[in-house]
């Protein structure tokens, strides 16, 4: 299999990393939510749901980076990167980021 592969963009960015329980990790907001009162009962519903799974489990905690850049069209891009159980060994909770994006195309051979 081989693959063919190109540097699409390297940006640069800002990154906030904080703590967040691991169950709310699993926590979404989608616009469809907020698109009628059903919807929004539903999607709170979830969020309950979570939140006492995480109460009857015990909280864990992970360490997380909110990434913020700007993509190639000038539109404000932010991701989530999940950063393990221990504290990343930063002096500060806001840092630079680097963001490299890969893209390919895999080279299937028949069986």
């Amino acid at each position: 299999m081989s693959e063919s592969k190109i540097v699409g963009g390297v940006f640069s960015g800002t990154a906030k990393i904080g703590e967040i329980l691991d169950t709310f990790m699993q926590l979404t907001l989608t616009p469809q939510d907020i698109t009628s009162p059903i919807a929004l009962q539903m999607a709170l519903s979830r969020i309950y749901e979570t939140m006492t799974k995480a109460l009857t489990k015990g909280p864990k905690k992970k360490y997380i980076a909110e990434v913020r850049f700007t993509d190639a069209l000038g539109n404000p891009v932010v991701i989530g990167l999940d950063l393990g159980e221990k504290l990343p060994p930063f002096t500060s909770n806001e840092v630079k980021a680097r963001i490299i994006i890969e893209l390919f195309e895999e080279q299937h051979q028949n069986p």
